[in-house]
């Protein structure tokens, strides 16, 4: 435990980034598009947020719809600057992705894939290589009791492993590990960071699961005020440490830890530099948020006339300022917390990392 309480250089810094924010979203330069190529997965992991099963009623995107997209980014953005990241569901169940990325890497595009590792072996690994794959993310979420309990699947871990140990040795290579922290890992983070060290791990995300989708009906995956402040107070010890690159997601505002367990202060940046085209073909920004926030349709509007006129919610966040938001002294800075924590504009923000934090 330790105060939270904002002290007055924080708050010069804070005031900052506040009008570094406004500007970023006047001028919304897209960074990072997310494809949901497809909602299959060969995982059923506890917290879902997307709910993923083994058969989606929904097909794959067909790859040449979503080239439509990105021929018409490319065409009036530079290609060169943004990320296409391709998501899921489980990214490697489809067969065609070596086709699909030699295509938007001729466009110009840069790109990647979020993965559980399950299918990722070193020949799948190779034809994406070569197909221009340079970004990979992989979910790891501890030790192997806590990760298989977590994604459900008696492999997942060794899989999960196995996939690092080819991305750490891999020259050139951009890749980081993601963890889902929930009360059973928690104790053991310490020993899991010196483990992921030991595989030669040099950038770890952490998250912390919060109630949506699966997630919603296993609270028992939610940290407490305390465990949420134990975790940062980890992260902070880590960073200083130098081991490891450790951060925590962009989900909340979280007061004094602000500029300790991360880099820079909080910026959901949903968006204003990130978007996303979902599986049915809508377009949303991080593709963790709730469909309410879905602001178009590939099949009915240019991506780029919807980018450029739309997004104006995420881009004010004027819609936030309810509930507990309303009156918050901090709510320049904060802005709501992440928008895939609120269910809809209308319903207040499901959990405040800084009230969390300040109470602990």
């Amino acid at each position: 435990m330790r105060n939270n309480e904002l002290g007055l250089k924080k708050k010069i810094a804070l005031n900052l980034h506040a009008r570094l924010v406004k500007i970023q979203a006047e001028l919304h330069p897209l960074r990072y598009l997310f494809w949901e190529c497809t909602l299959r997965c060969n995982l059923n992991c506890k917290h879902c947020g997307s709910d993923c099963r083994s058969e989606s009623e929904h097909a794959d995107m067909p790859f040449e719809d979503f080239l439509q997209v990105t021929d018409e980014i490319s065409r009036k953005y530079n290609p060169n600057t943004i990320m296409i990241v391709l998501t899921g569901g489980e990214p490697l169940l489809r067969s065609d992705l070596e086709e699909f990325g030699q295509k938007i890497s001729a466009q110009g595009f840069p790109w990647g894939l979020v993965t559980n590792g399950l299918a990722f072996t070193e020949r799948r690994f190779r034809s994406l290589r070569q197909a221009g794959l340079g970004a990979v993310t992989v979910s790891f979420d501890g030790f192997e009791a806590e990760h298989n309990f977590l994604r459900r699947h008696p492999r997942s871990f060794e899989k999960a492993e196995a996939a690092i140990k080819l991305l750490v040795n891999e020259p050139d290579m951009v890749y980081d590990v993601v963890t889902c922290v929930f009360p059973k890992n928690l104790e053991h983070l310490p020993d899991f960071e010196k483990y992921l060290v030991g595989l030669g791990v040099k950038h770890w995300r952490i998250f912390s699961i919060f109630p949506t989708g699966r997630a919603k009906t296993n609270p028992d995956l939610s940290l407490d005020a305390s465990q949420l402040s134990e975790l940062m107070l980890f992260i902070s010890k880590s960073r200083a440490a130098g081991r490891i690159n450790v951060s925590y997601s962009c989900e909340g505002f979280l007061g004094a830890f602000e500029n300790e367990v991360r880099e820079g202060f909080s910026f959901c940046r949903a968006g204003i530099h990130i978007g996303s085209v979902l599986v049915d073909g809508s377009v949303s920004a991080c593709p963790n948020i709730n469909h309410s926030f879905v602001q178009g349709s590939i099949y009915e509007e240019k991506f780029t006339d919807i980018w450029e006129s739309k997004f104006q919610s995420m881009r004010n966040r004027n819609f936030a300022k309810k509930g507990i938001c309303a009156e918050c002294s901090v709510f320049d800075f904060c802005r709501g917390n992440g928008i895939h924590l609120h269910e809809n504009e209308t319903d207040g923000v499901q959990v405040c990392h800084y009230n969390m934090l300040k109470n602990s």
